[in-house]
Parts: C-alpha cells; structure tokens; sequence
C-alpha cells in the first residue's frame, strides 16, 4: 500500500502542477492522502500566496512543496530523519522549487523552541499517538504571525485543545480517520 501512495503523489496545481512526488519506503512515514491534501488546500488558496511555510514533521514535504507551487514566497521544512530530509531535497529540485526552502534535518520540538523565523502558515503533521502533535501546537503558535493559521493533521477520535497560544481551534473537518484542525489568530481588537 505505501507503494501504490508513493506511486500517486503529486503537486496539485501551481506551477510545478502534476510533478510526481517521491515519498520513503516502507511505514515510518504516513503520506497525507491526496483527497485531504485537495480539502486542505481548498481551506487555505487563498492564504498562500507570498506567505512563509513551516512544513513540521515534513516527510516527503508534499504540503510545503504544493504551498510552493502555489506561490508562497519561502518554506522551511523540518524532519529528523536522514532519509526524509534527502526526499525533501530530491523533491524540491525535480519541481524546480528548491531555491524558495530550506530543509533542516533537526528536531522538530528543538526548532520550535529555539524560535527565530515567523510564518504564516504552518502544517503540523507527526506521527500519530505520540503526543508530538499537542507539544508541538503552542510552540508553533508562539511564531506565527497574527493572521497566520496553523493545521493540524490527526486522528479523528484525537480531540486537540481550543486554543493554542494567541489562536484559537477554528475548524475541524474530517475525512475517514484522519481529521484537518485549523487554528487561527484571535484578534483581541474585537
């Protein structure tokens, strides 16, 4: 099965539209489907353009690298492990995007912590049942700019908090077993 997604993987639109994506063998990492990835992006097209990403727990960087496409103007990528961030590098020069990222073979926690960039859209995708996902959510709200959004990708029986730093839970969809939770900036102005 990790074969056939591997095999399907692409860039949705943009200008490197239809480029095959290539992904790790085996089951470590968990490609998002293509079905949630074209209801993710229909969530967020018109937040993109000439934004910074942060693609945390990046794998293949199919989320960051479709941002890309899309034209957002940078995107960082963070993985720890060796093989994913050599995908990542392999995938952004078959789409001819890699001179708009940076890739770190890092700890994703270690990076939030250290803090440095800010963005304005930023994908939260770890492995599941690891409790990553909820250390990583106020680290991640704490450099994003007002206005920004971050997504989250979990599973749907996994009910995240209603507000992370200065955001706040806007919307959970779900497809099958997989549930997308956008958190948004509270403006405090109201």
């Amino acid at each position: 099965m990790q074969r056939k997604e591997a095999e399907s993987m692409r860039v949705i639109t943009g200008t490197a539209r239809g480029r095959r994506l290539l992904t790790r063998e085996g089951s470590e990492t968990r490609p998002t489907p293509e079905r949630v990835k074209e209801a993710i992006f229909s969530m967020i097209q018109f937040q993109v353009e000439g934004r910074r990403v942060l693609d945390a727990f990046a794998g293949s960087g199919q989320l960051g690298i479709e941002t890309l496409s899309r034209g957002a103007a940078h995107a960082d990528f963070l993985d720890n492990s060796k093989e994913s961030v050599d995908v990542i590098h392999k995938n952004l020069e078959a789409t001819g995007l890699a001179g708009q990222a940076a890739v770190y073979q890092t700890d994703t926690l270690l990076f939030l912590q250290r803090g440095g960039a800010r963005y304005d859209l930023c994908f939260l995708d770890p492995p599941y049942r690891t409790g990553l996902l909820e250390q990583a959510l106020p680290l991640c709200a704490a450099l994003m700019n007002p206005g920004g959004v971050i997504l989250c990708e979990h599973p749907s029986d996994e009910a995240l908090p209603e507000t992370a730093g200065a955001f706040v839970r806007e919307r959970a969809h779900r497809y099958g077993k997989i549930m997308v939770t956008t958190f948004v900036h509270k403006d405090v102005s109201k």
